[in-house]
């Protein structure tokens, strides 16, 4: 029984440590617009923000279509970032919040 347990141990080591995981790039851009332009206005816990401008994304949780068209757009107070940030750049600040802020 002994053998088992350190066999499956094995695995589950060998799982989390040797086999390699790809980066999600566009979530890393992503978090980095956001902390340029973003998290200034809004809190996100894993940007480490704490703005109170705008809604707490740890509290409101919106799609990423939502997210899209308020960058895009500019909502209440917010500006609109299209012509600013280029549309690869609004998918990746989207791809980020709404990943980040359902966490």
């Amino acid at each position: 029984m002994k053998k088992n347990n350190f066999f499956y141990s094995l695995i589950v080591i060998s799982v989390f440590f040797f086999i390699p995981t790809k980066a999600d790039q566009k979530f890393d851009l992503g978090k980095k617009l956001f902390l340029n332009n973003c998290g200034v206005c809004h809190a996100l816990l894993d940007a480490q923000t704490s703005g109170y401008i705008g809604p707490n994304l740890n509290l409101v949780r919106f799609d990423k279509i939502r997210i899209i068209g308020a960058v895009k757009n500019g909502i209440g107070v917010m500006p609109a970032f299209e012509g600013i940030l280029s549309s690869k750049d609004i998918e990746a600040v989207a791809h980020y919040v709404a990943i980040a802020s359902n966490n």
